[in-house]
């Protein structure tokens, strides 16, 4: 046996098994992840039994354990009640009886308080930076191959980069509602990006994500994909997500801690027929899932036929603990108007609206709700329904409910558009009936008028898809308040299928998208400031709030997609390889139709403008400022003008430099070749060698013969 070395360790204790222990330690904290440990509790006499448990000794403890059903509700109890004053004694403190079990062991925490080291304070980027811009100028990003650019729209010159960048993303990009992220997908998860140097802002770790979708104050963002989270079995150290993420397809971020708020599966199976809707549900999703109020307060979503969850926020708890049951529900949408407290209510009541189909010997039945006192303050039974689509006004003024309708033989279909106007005592219903059916409805935003499209009924065996119609409607105009609903106009034998509002309202653009045999793009006036235009015969005699007039028709080849900026001065219709492969890139349009731009780009993919947050000019600023709008145009002709002219002043300047760059290269080259005659024994000017050659030219004698006349008369011969 070879001799033990002097400086070796004679017992075995003093070797450090830390890791080892760690690594094979029993876990004594499995099936305690339910209970919770209340600290702070009063501690009582025995006579307040009442009121308190009482134990053994005399008083209570101060302290209890609680069990919760499930993992989630324990640790969502830890982070909503921890700190909660249960009078002004006494404030209790909850922790998951796991932590305690697991940090206070021995050793787990240092007995001296160790101070923590703060980082020094630094400056953040401005996030909204590009509203600064002199010339208030709008950015748009570009999508090509493999790079994705941010850009100044210059009108008709080319955009000026901001910054471009190769592998920004794995999937698609997307900007936030009121502009502030640029979102990059990728397989791991999402990342936001901002601020000028245009530095990442946060990431959220999903895999697989296919869709995202913010919250309307951008407080909030949604990840989707169609494969459920897998935790393995042994995860990283720096893993994510846990085990209560595993088999959940939707997650709930808060986006300016990072924090992951709740996570979801598609639809929460309860039997056997809703596990038939959880497989439906996987097969096609209605984007978005998750809907959100319009102060991001609430957070909703459909469970088909049965009921609508709405969860508060920022806890995620179901509002009042649970769903609200509906029989038969198919879909919901918010109220897109900022509530405000009525009278008698301490906070305000968002609005929602809801429909049911005929089932049970019931009608269909719309309904509209207020939450959270979750009553339903108006409904209205439908018959022979087939579907309905929920629209909202802009404002929330008005709702309008599409309703697909078939005949008693289910042979024919046709629609009937029913007007909700919610702001109105009592919240009337105002119905537009037709014979064919509406494929498409658009409200102006900010406004009382709308457009639809209706299409014929298809002729059996065509290889033509039928025509469409185009309806243009408007209000009559009345003292106080809004009149009827009324036609203004309808365009006849079109092949249009969308609908594109400026988004501020008067101008719309009616276009053919994803077709191909056409390409149509028709922009159209609904306040034209020149002679008052023809009406539809049903409304010849009434005053309405429109004049509506065609300023002008393009097409786009291959057209797929319609972007308006923010401002509603410029619209990019766009043709994106996703959809086909030829001539894809974008067109630039001014609001009348004029082609400002045109640019063809390989691999094209994506072109969006960068939104613009709400005003923070009141409405009596507004109006001022429109106004004042013809003294402020003078302001920016001269602009324009002084921009053109320094465009075309640095034409010039380049096109001088061209030109002294080639006769500098001309001298050059002249006298390299000089250079070269001379190392070759050759005259430095062959020209003037040759005259020498020849000699002077002897002078030439040129005659030259003209013929001129003297007079010219006529005669008659007998």
């Amino acid at each position: 046996m070879a001799p033990r070395r002097e400086d070796e360790h004679e017992d075995d204790e003093e070797i450090d098994f830390t890791d080892l222990r760690e690594r094979y330690e029993v876990q004594l904290d499995e099936g305690l992840d339910t209970f919770v440990v209340v600290d702070g509790c009063p501690k009582v006499p025995a006579d307040s039994r009442p009121k308190l448990i009482k134990l053994d000794t005399n008083t209570t403890e101060g302290y209890a354990f609680v069990e919760y059903n499930t993992p989630d509700q324990a640790l969502l109890a830890c982070k909503q009640l921890n700190g909660m004053a249960l009078d002004r004694k006494h404030t209790v403190s909850i922790n998951k009886l796991t932590d305690i079990e697991h940090f206070g062991r021995e050793g787990r925490i240092k007995e001296e308080y160790v101070e923590p080291e703060i980082e020094p304070f630094a400056e953040q980027e401005h996030l909204r930076s590009w509203l600064s811009d002199i010339n208030s100028r709008d950015q748009f990003i570009m999508y090509r191959s493999e790079n994705v650019g941010v850009f100044w729209n210059k009108k008709k010159d080319v955009p000026e980069p901001v910054i471009d960048r190769a592998g920004w993303t794995e999937s698609f990009v997307q900007w936030s509602p009121q502009g502030t992220f640029l979102t990059s997908v990728h397989g791991q998860g999402v990342q936001l990006w901002g601020g000028a140097s245009w530095k990442r802002i946060m990431r959220f770790a999903h895999p697989i994500v296919n869709l995202v979708d913010f919250s309307p104050n951008e407080k909030y963002l949604v990840t989707w994909s169609n494969k459920p989270i897998s935790i393995p079995e042994n995860p990283p150290p720096n893993f994510p997500l846990g085990p209560d993420e595993d088999g959940k397809s939707f997650i709930i971020w808060d986006i300016k801690t990072g924090n992951l708020l709740r996570s979801f599966t598609s639809v929460e199976v309860t039997g056997d027929r809703d596990a038939e809707l959880f497989e439906k549900s996987r097969k096609k999703v209605s984007w978005p899932v998750f809907k959100w109020s319009s102060d991001d307060k609430y957070v909703a979503r459909v469970v088909p036929e049965q009921s609508i969850q709405v969860f508060e926020t920022p806890s995620m708890l179901l509002l009042g603990k649970k769903a609200i049951k509906i029989e038969g529900v198919v879909d919901f949408e918010w109220s897109p108007s900022i509530p405000t407290a009525e009278k008698g209510k301490k906070e305000p009541e968002q609005l929602l609206c809801y429909w049911t189909p005929e089932m049970n010997n019931q009608t269909a039945r719309v309904g509209l709700m207020s939450i959270p006192s979750k009553e339903i303050i108006r409904t209205r039974n439908l018959v022979n329904v087939s579907d309905c689509k929920l629209h909202w006004q802009s404002e929330g003024k008005y709702l309008c409910v599409k309703v697909d309708r078939h005949t008693k033989t289910k042979k024919s279909m046709y629609t009937s558009l029913e007007f909700f106007r919610v702001k109105e005592k009592n919240i009337p219903v105002e119905i537009v009936e037709l014979k064919q059916v509406v494929i498409n409805f658009a409200w102006e935003p900010k406004g009382d008028r709308f457009v639809f499209i209706t299409v014929d009924e298809a002729i059996q065996g065509a290889q033509v898809a039928p025509k469409t119609s185009v309806h243009f409607y408007a209000p009559e105009k009345i003292k106080n308040g809004v009149g009827e609903f009324c036609l203004v106009k309808t365009v006849e034998k079109k092949n249009s299928n969308a609908i594109y509002w400026s988004p501020k309202g008067r101008f719309a653009l009616i276009a053919t998208v994803h077709s191909q045999q056409s390409f149509d793009l028709e922009f159209w006036d609904f306040d034209f400031e020149g002679e008052k235009q023809k009406q539809d015969k049903a409304s010849k005699n009434k005053d309405l709030a429109a004049n509506l007039m065609l300023m002008g028709t393009s097409e786009h080849y291959g057209l797929t997609d319609v972007e308006w900026d923010p401002t509603g001065r410029y619209v990019a219709t766009s043709a994106s390889m996703w959809k086909h492969a030829m001539e894809n890139g974008y067109h630039l349009w001014d609001f009348k139709g004029y082609l400002l731009r045109e640019e063809h780009i390989d691999k094209f993919k994506q072109f969006l403008w960068r939104p613009r947050p709400p005003t923070m000019l009141s409405k009596e600023e507004q109006k001022q400022i429109r106004k004042n709008l013809r003294e402020y145009s003078k302001q920016f002709d001269e602009e324009d003008q002084f921009e053109a002219d320094v465009a075309n002043k640095e034409v010039l300047e380049a096109r001088k430099r061209q030109l002294d760059e080639w006769r500098a290269w001309r001298a050059r080259i002249e006298k390299e070749v000089r250079w070269e005659r001379v190392d070759l024994g050759l005259p430095e000017d062959p020209e003037e060698a040759l005259r020498e050659a020849a000699g002077e030219e002897e002078d030439k004698v040129v005659e030259e013969i003209i013929e001129e006349v003297i007079s010219e008369h006529e005669e008659e011969i007998a």
